[in-house]
């Protein structure tokens, strides 16, 4: 599962030189099993634990290779229709099934880091007197954006490529459930402000990365609407969660958000890339992204969207095909079986953590991953950091299953994240197993 490519093993086997002639499908094809296989950590095995899944289930790989050989640009309505309306089709049906209100305008990007950047963008833009599009940040504000401790480094990312810079990305400390302070966001923003800062923004996480902790997004809300801040909700993996009618709790709040992001690519069974942004203020995203020049005007400019004006990307592939391929052959029963199963085999995981003194649960377990980490009586804190990496190296290093491994206040977590469609309850057993063979074999 996890490849056993060496770096630079493939590159070293491949000619150094681009072929003079064209060579015949079936020996490409030959190559491709034998050279680039090995090189393949297999996201879609069902034993893949290690991040956040990104299964591809059948009809979304159709819709792939249907949107591949179309091989259209929906950068404008004009140039191809269907990419532009079936993308704001099947963005409303997945707003219905999250449960979030009408009036949500939808649009595809390819990752979370995208939709945050655009959305931080849009904060930027939203800042009363300041010219930033025009004129860039030299000499105008000093700009702070707060997020968690928690969040995603995305986020972060967005701040430096924005001009805001890391200086300029407040991180908030979390409470003992790993969700940002709100009341340590309040003092932040009123030092921030005292201290000659101009607060823009914040972003809150439904399914932080390390632990899938739910931040307090109405109490932060609290705090966005008094302060005249952005709210920026990152529900890249968690928010699938609220398909669920019993989990559509994570999403509280976030229909105050000005930006959210949710990934089908995550937890949605859609071939990866694929996210989906939504904004209440989509004529803000607008003008901070729109740039038409004279040979991209067309006579529908007004009549209908051009997708192009919500983003960085002028070309822009057409996602929403599998996505639409993948909610019609699901269904919201379909899909939410699935959902509900990872849940349960978390749960069923965590109970066997929580039921073995040689083991232990590191965080509370809110969705489909569970952080944990083997005992080791009589060694410090720096020894179980170690034995722990090596227990999920040792597990790894076996080819059944992948994990990966998390800081969580200062500790090394081990995180098992179920989210696959092919996933059942017998390649969760056997991970618990390789876990004990790997713990016990290092307490001697």
């Amino acid at each position: 599962m996890l490849s056993r490519l060496r770096p630079g093993e493939l590159r070293e086997a491949l000619p150094s030189c681009p072929p003079e002639k064209g060579e015949p499908l079936r020996v490409i094809l030959a190559d491709v099993e034998r050279q680039i296989l090995p090189g393949i950590t297999h996201w879609n095995h069902p034993a893949f634990f290690a991040y956040f899944s990104i299964t591809s289930s059948a009809p979304g790989i159709l819709g792939e290779m249907i949107s591949a050989t179309l091989n259209v640009n929906g950068m404008l309505w004009r140039t191809s229709p269907a990419a532009t309306e079936l993308e704001t089709v099947v963005l409303d049906w997945l707003r219905q099934l999250l449960g979030l209100p009408e009036g949500r305008f939808g649009v595809i990007q390819d990752t979370a880091s995208a939709s945050s950047l655009v959305a931080l963008a849009a904060a930027r833009e939203a800042v009363p007197g300041l010219e930033a599009r025009r004129r860039g940040l030299v000499g105008q504000a000093r700009l702070r954006m707060y997020t968690s401790e928690q969040a995603h480094s995305s986020i972060e990312k967005a701040a430096i490529v924005l001009g805001v810079g890391q200086e300029g990305c407040r991180k908030i400390p979390v409470d003992e459930g790993y969700r940002m302070d709100p009341d340590a966001l309040a003092r932040a923003v009123a030092e921030d402000r005292a201290a000659g800062w101009t607060p823009f923004a914040v972003a809150a996480t439904v399914g932080t990365t390390s632990t899938t902790s739910v931040d307090p997004v109405p109490a932060i809300a609290d705090i966005c609407e008094r302060e005249g801040l952005w709210l920026h909700v990152d529900a890249a993996y968690g928010g699938t969660a609220a398909i669920l009618p019993e989990c559509r709790h994570v999403l509280d709040g976030c229909e105050r958000a000005d930006s959210l992001v949710v990934n089908p690519h995550k937890w949605l069974f859609v071939p990866i890339d694929l996210s989906a942004f939504y904004t209440r203020r989509p004529e803000i995203v607008r003008s901070a992204f729109s740039l038409v020049p004279d040979y991209l005007r067309t006579p529908e400019d007004g009549l209908a969207p051009n997708l192009m004006d919500y983003g960085v990307s002028l070309g822009r592939r057409f996602r929403a095909l599998k996505l639409w391929m993948v909610l019609r052959a699901f269904g919201r029963e379909g899909i939410m079986e699935r959902l509900r199963e990872h849940l349960r085999l978390a749960g069923l995981f965590r109970s066997w953590v929580e039921g073995d003194a040689d083991f232990e649960v590191m965080a509370p377990t809110p969705l489909s991953v569970v952080c944990f980490r083997a005992l080791f009586a009589g060694r410090d804190d720096a020894e179980h950091d170690r034995l722990n990496d090596e227990v999920v190296e040792a597990v790894n290093a076996t080819g059944e299953a992948f994990l990966s491994a998390t800081k969580l206040r200062g500790r090394t977590a081990l995180r098992l994240a179920v989210g696959n469609i092919r996933t059942e309850e017998r390649h969760v057993r056997r991970v618990w197993e390789l876990l004990n063979e790997a713990a016990a074999a290092r307490r001697g």
